[in-house]
């Protein structure tokens, strides 16, 4: 299956650069590109891309806005949008992750990265550039201001261990390793911590976990 991909960048270079990257890999290619933000959600809405590469400074509508009706916890039928971005910044970060976004990337992080990143994206997981990820993991060590609250059902221990991995952006098949089960098994622990979250994606779980301190 080709995974079908939408490019939104206000820098036309950037633009041609990630075509040039996607249109290379056998199992991916360009269907759309947007110069703003309210035109990428347009083209999105239009297309339905499987993953759509957003930048956040865009004119019109910034990409956190524009990820959010596209990808939002609002939205009926979200699409997997992964942030590309020069700006590392904690509340660009954050505001991506709580905004729907299945992964955040700094520009910098090269060809291989990015895709990587939109493979994860088309196949319902997440990706974190490391030195984000990194910093994300300190912030697990300082107070939460404000706690998420707990599910409706509570977790078990195993699914909290899953959560705990989820956090640390380990994949399923380094779950399995790490807890000593099935991949198959891991994903049984994933759908039912979803079920009980209300989540619908990897960062949306990381996310929780970050803000219920856990994996402290």
């Amino acid at each position: 299956m080709t995974i079908r991909v939408l490019i939104a960048d206000d820098q036309e270079m950037v633009r041609t650069g990630f075509r040039m990257i996607v249109d290379s890999q056998p199992d991916m290619e360009v269907v759309g590109e947007a110069a703003d933000g309210a035109e990428a959600v347009a083209l999105a809405r239009r297309l339905r891309p499987d993953v759509c590469l957003f930048d956040i400074r865009m004119p019109k509508m910034d990409g956190l806005e524009a990820t959010r009706l596209l990808a939002g916890p609002d939205v009926a039928e979200p699409l997997r949008v992964v942030i590309v971005t020069t700006f590392d910044m904690d509340e660009y970060v954050y505001g991506a992750l709580r905004g729907g976004a299945a992964g955040f990337l700094l520009k910098d992080g090269g060809p291989a990265l990015l895709v990587e990143a939109v493979r994860a994206a088309a196949n319902g997981e997440a990706l974190v550039s490391p030195s984000v990820t990194v910093r994300l993991l300190e912030h697990l060590a300082r107070p939460v201001a404000a706690p998420a609250p707990p599910p409706g059902e509570p977790l078990t221990e195993r699914e909290l261990d899953v959560v705990r991995l989820v956090a640390r952006g380990r994949t399923n098949e380094e779950i399995a390793g790490e807890l000593f089960v099935s991949l198959s098994t891991v994903k049984t622990h994933l759908g039912s911590v979803h079920r009980k979250l209300g989540t619908r994606n990897r960062v949306e779980v990381a996310a929780w976990a970050w803000e219920s301190g856990l994996g402290r």
